[in-house]
């Protein structure tokens, strides 16, 4: 797999007249685990949402990069897995027709199989309970896996552990331990346990 590049070139983002962040130069490349910091409202989900190509900046630039090729905007979700508070689960799904819907999109990595992904998960015992049934931890937990295990070089995690306990949050650095090696992941978090391992932050009260 060929070394990822996201690089902004003073990019900066505005609603309306009010800047939310500006005058960004940075790149970030794989492998690397990225912490993305700052107070909450500071525009750690706007960040995270302009790495993704959910938002355009409106000033600079964002260009993408895989190896020596350059990746359009339009295109670079081929590229991306992200699990957010804001993005939500097909709730009259069950555990196994949401992960059977994600294949749909993009594969798993390592060959893993529908039954590996439940199992990773451990959700397996409720994979014919509907997700409107689940609890919010449950939900948590299945968006973490989905992208964590999604055969793309580039995860985005925005609040990873939200709803999750001590056991859940064990889990999840059990799951990127295993599973994110040489890959680009980037955390949005202000919460310690969620960016423990990363080896990089980015503070965004730096681009207000």
């Amino acid at each position: 797999m060929a070394a990822m590049r996201i690089i902004f070139n003073n990019a900066g983002k505005r609603f309306n007249y009010e800047w939310i962040l500006k005058n960004i130069n940075y790149t970030f490349e794989t492998p690397g685990a990225y912490a993305i910091v700052g107070p909450n409202g500071s525009g750690k989900s706007t960040l995270i949402q302009m790495i993704a190509g959910v938002l355009s900046p409106s000033s600079g630039s964002i260009s993408y990069h895989n190896g020596s090729s350059v990746v359009s905007a339009d295109g670079i979700f081929k590229y991306i897995s992200i699990a957010a508070p804001y993005l939500e689960l097909v709730e009259e799904f069950t555990l196994e027709e949401q992960i059977l819907f994600q294949l749909k999109f993009k594969s798993f990595s390592n060959n893993l199989s529908p039954v590996d992904v439940a199992d990773i998960s451990e959700l397996k015992s409720n994979r014919s309970k509907e997700i409107r049934n689940f609890s919010s931890g449950m939900k948590q937990r299945l968006k973490v896996t989905l992208a964590v295990l999604a055969d793309v070089p580039i995860i985005l995690l925005d609040e990873p552990t939200t709803n999750l306990d001590q056991k859940g949050v064990e889990w999840y650095h059990e799951l990127m331990k295993k599973f994110t090696e040489n890959r680009l992941v980037i955390v949005c978090s202000n919460t310690e346990r969620e960016i423990s391992y990363c080896t990089s932050r980015v503070d965004v009260l730096l681009y207000k």
